[in-house]
């Protein structure tokens, strides 16, 4: 294995970069490779079998990148097709559950987690499923909010219709007393400062697109995999449609260098 080699990173649009964030602040000499698949999503609202084709499509894609690691920055793909996509891949393949799932349990002082995501990740129950593994005693609390990713794609991350929609969706867990929120969707760290709002300082939103980096951090530096330095990043991200869109949006929120770029290597891919 070539220490040097990228990163793959896929998502179902423009969620996924908040774990390329993190791990561009974790990992700064590795270089990644992102694909967002903005023709298709959400991949809230489609089945199991339909998100399971379109990762194995992406995860061939990247693989062609030469990648040395996959990580799924997609919590319904998480959810849906990393078990089977991974069977077949030659690299190591992450998603974004389990590391917000130890982190839940790790993180609740009165038992009470609450999980808010895609219909699909929800529907799922791989969180429920992990948090009663962890934590047996611990009561879990779901609920969809299908809105916040359109919301997020178009940008109203500070906006009043924000704000309603996070107080409608939230009220349910809120009710529960839930002392934990898992952001289940790699979009959902752009609402935090709304989702907290709403939520109220004694709750504890978990993120887990940081927790994900931690964990790909520690399985490249078991391996010896970390990249040495030697040469400076060389991103590159493409997308299935909407390029100028998702360039403006990740300058908007990616660390340094990747946010300021001017060559930032861009291409529309249809798979």
């Amino acid at each position: 294995m070539e220490r040097n080699l990228p990163i793959g990173v896929f998502d179902s649009g423009v969620g996924g970069l908040t774990v390329v964030k993190e791990i561009m602040n974790q990992l700064p000499q590795e270089t990644i490779v992102y694909f967002g698949d903005t023709a298709r999503v959400p991949y809230g609202d489609k089945s199991k079998e339909t998100i399971t084709a379109y990762s194995r499509q992406i995860t061939r894609f990247l693989l062609s990148k030469k990648v040395k690691a996959v990580v799924v920055a997609c919590n319904t793909a998480s959810a849906y097709a990393l078990e089977t996509v991974q069977k077949g891949c030659p690299v190591p393949m992450l998603g974004v559950i389990k590391p917000g799932a130890k982190t839940a349990a790790a993180s609740t002082k009165n038992g009470r987690i609450g999980v808010i995501g895609t219909e699909g990740t929800i529907r799922s129950g791989l969180y429920e499923e992990y948090l009663r593994e962890i934590s047996p005693k611990s009561r879990v609390f779901k609920k969809a909010c299908p809105l916040f990713v359109p919301l997020v794609e178009e940008g109203w991350l500070d906006d009043e219709v924000t704000r309603q929609v996070s107080r409608r969706y939230l009220a349910e867990l809120l009710e529960q007393q839930v002392d934990t929120i898992v952001l289940g969707c790699t979009h959902y760290p752009l609402l935090r400062k709304v989702i907290q709002e709403t939520a109220g300082d004694a709750v504890t939103l978990v993120n887990p697109a940081y927790e994900t980096a931690c964990e790909l951090r520690e399985m490249l530096a078991e391996r010896g995999w970390l990249n040495d330095g030697s040469s400076a990043p060389a991103h590159q991200f493409y997308v299935s449609d909407g390029a100028e869109k998702f360039r403006k949006f990740a300058r908007s929120i990616l660390p340094g260098d990747a946010a300021t770029a001017e060559d930032i290597f861009l291409k529309v891919l249809t798979l």
